[in-house]
């Protein structure tokens, strides 16, 4: 970060910080209770402090440039590492409590367990926003850039700092649409195997363990094409002769789309779903709550899902 003055206000990171999340001088002014003229001023003096216009006019909206893009994960550590400082004693008043928490996490997670999220946020903290961002086809340094706060899924993050804690292990299904021919008789491998299937990668991969699984039986797929999310993955099957796969823990999903599930007729390794963060985060008692949110939802669902399934029961609480 350049400065071009001899002092600089560290208010100004948490503002750099909204702004750039925002992306509007209205919606920072809104999040930090100043006026918009207000806003102004300091975005004003963002700019001379860095040299850089930082937010630039793109038709009816505002957006990044390329520096602030660069340095938005370094200002996000920063504040979050200055916020830790002044912790009132591990304790956090959650009505008060005004913060955006960002969880990069599959979106079909979102799907099923966002609506349980946003219910108890609306409960305990209001204040509080939850922003979901999409696994990306490439890997980086989210968390320990300040990009995301929590990851949330099938763990890809490697950096050695990095704090994970397991959540529940999930199994996947097969899925295909109703009056589907895969469906009517048995299910055998061999079946499975001869017809069309439909992979969901985001990083384009059409095998994996499904492959590994029927190539020790002799038996090898035919896979016709990939998508990059789950949710696009379903909307396909509902509208072809594709077989495709899902975790079970997304039953509701498929059951609303009026999808049928079928056991996968060999074994597979388990998928293990935890979450992990930044070591910054420990002591922040907003963080806490928001694990805390994850850890009792994902409790709540093995609790439900052990008792339809006694081969997955619920983690010992604790």
């Amino acid at each position: 970060m350049r400065v071009t003055q001899s002092g600089l206000d560290l208010n100004l990171l948490v503002a750099l910080d909204v702004l750039l999340e925002e992306s509007s001088v209205s919606g920072a002014a809104a999040r930090l209770h100043l006026s918009e003229p207000a806003m102004s001023r300091t975005l004003g003096r963002i700019r001379r402090a860095l040299g850089d216009p930082v937010l630039v006019r793109a038709g009816r909206t505002m957006v990044p440039t390329p520096h602030a893009l660069a340095i938005h994960g370094e200002v996000r550590a920063v504040v979050e590492r200055a916020r830790g400082l002044f912790l009132s004693g591990g304790k956090v008043d959650l009505r008060a409590l005004s913060r955006t928490f960002t969880v990069l996490a599959q979106d079909l997670l979102a799907a099923t367990s966002g609506p349980a999220l946003f219910a108890r946020i609306a409960r305990e903290a209001p204040g509080v926003r939850l922003r979901f961002l999409m696994e990306s086809h490439v890997d980086g340094p989210f968390l320990r850039e300040g990009a995301a706060d929590l990851e949330v899924g099938v763990l890809d993050t490697r950096a050695p700092e990095v704090h994970r804690e397991h959540l529940y292990d999930d199994r996947m299904v097969g899925v295909a649409r109703q009056g589907h021919p895969l469906l009517d008789g048995e299910i055998t491998p061999a079946r499975f195997a001869a017809a069309d299937h439909l992979t969901v990668s985001r990083r384009g991969r059409t095998e994996g363990p499904v492959d590994t699984a029927l190539a020790e039986l002799g038996l090898r797929r035919r896979v016709v094409g990939s998508v990059g999310t789950f949710p696009s993955s379903l909307f396909i099957l509902l509208n072809s002769d594709l077989i495709g796969l899902a975790s079970r823990r997304a039953r509701p999903v498929t059951d609303t789309l009026g999808l049928r599930t079928f056991e996968i007729p060999f074994r597979l390794p388990p998928l293990s779903f935890g979450m992990a963060w930044h070591p910054r985060h420990d002591a922040d008692p907003a963080h806490a709550w928001l694990r805390g949110c994850f850890r009792d939802l994902a409790r709540e669902e093995a609790a439900q899902d052990g008792a339809e399934n006694p081969l997955f029961p619920a983690p010992p609480k604790g």
